[in-house]
Parts: C-alpha cells; structure tokens; sequence
C-alpha cells in the first residue's frame, strides 16, 4: 500500500512537474503557436474562395433596392466578369492574418488556463470559458487590420490590382490609421464567444470521454471530440 501511494504520488508530482515545464519550455509554446497558426492558415486557403463570395453576398446591393443573387449565381457571375483569380482577392492579408490569428487564438488557450490554474488554483469549465474569450478577443484585436484589408480587397478586383500594401498606404493616407480597426468590437465579442465555446467545448468533451470511455489519447479521441465541437460550437457562438 505504502509503495502504491508513492507512485500515486510520484505520478502526481510528474504530471504537475509536466504542466509546469510545459508552461516554462519555449519550444513547446513556439511548436504550440507555429502548428495552430499553420493549420488555420491551409484552411484559408482552401476555403477562401467561399469567403470572397461570403462578402460579396453580405455587401450587395449595399444602399440600392433590387433583386439579390444567391451563391451559385453569384459564383458564375464573378467568374465570368472578374475571372477565375478573382476569387482569391485578398489571399495576402487572409493569409497573414490566419497565421497571427491562428497561432494566437489557439496558441494562448493553454498558457491563459495554466495562469488560471495557478493563480486560483482551479482549471474548471468557467476558467476554460474565460481563457478562450481572451485569446479571441486579444487575437482578434490584434489581426483587425489584416481583416479589412483583407474585405476591401476582395469587394474591388481594381483594389486588388494593387496589393495589400497599395490598399494599406490607402486607407491610412485617406481615413487614417484607425481605419484599420472598423468592427473591432463585434469582431471581438464574436472571436471571444466563438473561441471560449470551441475550446472549452473541445477540452471538456476530451475529460469527459477520456474518464467514462475506453477510449486514449490519439487519433479515434480527437475525431470524436473535435466532431461534437464543429457541431455544437455555432449554437454557443
């Protein structure tokens, strides 16, 4: 029994000891950073034409009355008049912006909780709530300038023509550097409810079946839960 509670506590002491080394090792949180941002940053690109045409939708017909196109036409539509590379305006800034936002939007979970963790001695769903509302805001207010360059890009093919950089020196030159930060606040509120409920989602799901199921750490756990995520995380956000 003695032997029994030493290992008990050996096996404490190392998973605190691991926690504490993966807080202080700049590896670990540089890889943390790196792999997040860079996994953002391929769906970007992937999906980028989907979200050209998700703002094309949203800023028709902006001022006007008229009849509105649906994706389909509005797709044929862009291509036909624009071309094809049309629908990756904007891929610069989008890029950028996956990578910074990424990395930090996933990359500060772990350190914000371990801070939690050690300051109120707790890392409970309510902790692991508030630090994903932080990386997502904080990320989120970081990478604003890259979003509306990004938005303005893909709205004007002419735009585009010039870059990112033409459109940066732009904007600041006609409505100045705070231009950059339109919509910062409802990006904030949405980044912060849309991190905390995936996030924390995705941390409690893990517990719990890790603690009533079979099943361990490794491919088949992080399909399972990071399924029920994608689908309950749109209802919380």
């Amino acid at each position: 029994m003695a032997g029994s509670d030493n290992n008990s506590s050996v096996s404490g002491t190392s998973s605190h000891d691991e926690k504490q080394n993966w807080a202080k090792s700049p590896s670990t949180v540089f890889n943390h950073f790196a792999t997040s941002g860079i996994s953002v940053a391929v769906a970007t690109s992937i999906t980028h034409p989907l979200d050209v045409l998700k703002v094309r939708l949203q800023m028709q017909l902006v001022g006007q009355k008229g009849p509105l196109s649906g994706m389909g036409q509005l797709f044929l539509s862009v291509v036909k008049n624009e071309g094809p590379k049309s629908l990756y305006l904007g891929l610069t800034p989008a890029l950028t912006r996956s990578v910074v936002y990424g990395g930090l939007r996933l990359g500060l979970y772990e350190p914000s909780k371990h801070a939690c963790d050690r300051a109120f001695g707790s890392s409970n769903v309510l902790v692991k709530i508030a630090s994903g509302m932080f990386a997502g805001a904080f990320a989120t207010a970081l990478t604003n300038p890259m979003e509306v360059l990004k938005v303005r890009l893909q709205m004007n093919s002419d735009m585009g023509k010039g870059g990112p950089i033409l459109e940066l020196r732009r904007t600041i030159s006609e409505e100045g550097i705070k231009a950059l930060w339109k919509g910062v606040g409802p990006a904030m509120a949405r980044a912060a409810a849309l991190t905390a409920s995936q996030l924390a989602t995705y941390d409690e799901t893990k517990q719990i079946l890790v603690k009533c199921t079979s099943l361990k750490e490794g491919f088949h756990l992080h399909l399972m839960y990071g399924s029920l995520v994608i689908f309950i995380s749109p209802y919380l956000s």
